[in-house]
C-alpha cells in the first residue's frame, strides 16, 4: 500500500458515527459479544450489527464504513454474503504521527 491519502483520512474523521465505529471496533468482543455469525475478535463485526447499533440503515452505514476503509482506518472482509470489520490500529497510529508532526503540535 503506497501513502495514505490524507484528504480521505480527515473527511473520515469528520463524522461522530465515523469515529465512534472507530471507538467501537477497538473492543469488539465487548461490544458485539453477540455476533453469532463469526468471532467479533477474529473475523470483524458485521456492518449489519453496527448499523443496528446506530439505528441506520445498512446502505447508511456501508457509507460510512467505505469512508473508513478508503481512509485505511479498517479493513473490511466479505464472507459469504456478509462484510465485517476491523480497525487498522497501525493506520491510526500513523496518522496521529502525522497529524501531530504536520501541526507541529509539542506533545508532553
Amino acid at each position: 500500500m503506497g501513502m495514505p491519502n490524507r484528504e480521505d483520512q480527515v473527511k473520515a474523521l469528520a463524522n461522530e458515527t465515523r469515529i465512534e465505529v472507530l471507538r467501537l471496533l477497538d473492543d469488539p468482543a465487548t461490544h458485539f459479544s453477540k455476533q453469532e455469525s463469526a468471532d467479533p475478535v477474529e473475523i470483524g463485526v458485521c456492518v449489519q450489527l453496527l448499523a443496528e447499533h446506530f439505528g441506520v440503515s445498512q446502505p447508511t452505514m456501508s457509507r460510512h464504513i467505505e469512508l473508513l476503509k478508503r481512509a485505511g482506518f479498517i479493513v473490511a472482509k466479505r464472507q459469504q454474503k456478509w462484510t465485517y470489520c476491523s480497525r487498522d490500529d497501525a493506520a491510526l497510529a500513523d496518522y496521529t504521527r502525522w497529524l501531530i508532526s504536520s501541526l507541529n503540535i509539542k506533545t508532553f
